[in-house]
């Protein structure tokens, strides 16, 4: 595996009686975990849970922070202030703070959800209200997202590490990641995948990568991470 290459996964993401994700199968396969932090997904069982079997893999635990929408899995997008971004940054980082405390375990980095992401990551006013919200949090806290957005500068900005993460199970279009509206079909199978990350690590336009996300709720997403696990282990030898 390249050095220093970050494998990670958006989890936790169930929520009373509703289960999404492979969780307890995907988490032998990463080393970051992105918990839900009860807005989009998750609730209080769901996270213990979640931190309690990445403590048991040494894998490490990330906020994955989203907009207050369960009915549409944070996917929708939705009218935000700057304030109430902050707001709901803070209270998030919190909630999942008090598991990991329990867990022995601190928190690594931080990555926003579904349409929270891709906001911030076109709006300057939600981007420093969220990074001024992990700052205030914790400076030492690392921020996933995508490379040249806006995210990455108001990040910067407070000299939070920044992580430029790269979507596996998404298609991309002229560079560019298309987050909603894929089709299977577009996303292909898990060694066409897996053959797709080989390349984009090749790629000097893909130099900075440091870390590669399957969604534990895409169809076959352990199948996926074992397919880049394998092709990118190969590629390093």
């Amino acid at each position: 595996m390249r050095t220093g290459l970050d494998l990670n996964c958006d989890m936790g993401e169930s929520f009373g009686i509703y289960r999404y994700g492979a969780d307890q199968e995907m988490m032998p396969l990463i080393t970051s975990a992105n918990i839900a932090c009860g807005f989009h997904g998750g609730d209080a069982r769901v996270m213990r849970e979640t931190a309690a079997l990445a403590r048991a893999y040494g894998v490490r635990v990330g906020a994955h922070i989203g907009l207050p929408d369960r009915e549409g899995f944070g996917r929708r997008f939705m009218q935000m202030s700057p304030n109430e971004v902050y707001e709901i940054s803070l209270y998030q980082l919190g909630a999942l703070e008090a598991f990991l405390r329990v867990e022995g375990m601190t928190m690594a980095h931080v990555k926003l959800h579904g349409a929270l992401y891709m906001m911030a990551a076109g709006d300057k006013e939600l981007s420093d209200a969220f990074a001024e919200a992990v700052h205030a949090f914790n400076p030492l806290l690392s921020v996933y997202t995508l490379p040249g957005c806006e995210t990455v500068t108001s990040a910067s900005r407070l000299g939070l590490n920044v992580v430029y993460e790269y979507f596996a199970d998404r298609p991309y279009t002229s560079g560019k990641v298309k987050m909603f509206g894929w089709t299977p079909e577009e996303i292909g199978s898990p060694t066409e995948i897996a053959a797709r990350v080989a390349v984009m690590l090749e790629d000097p336009a893909y130099a900075d990568i440091g870390t590669i996300c399957v969604h534990s709720d895409t169809n076959g997403a352990p199948a996926i991470m074992g397919a880049i696990r394998d092709r990118v282990t190969q590629e390093a030898l």
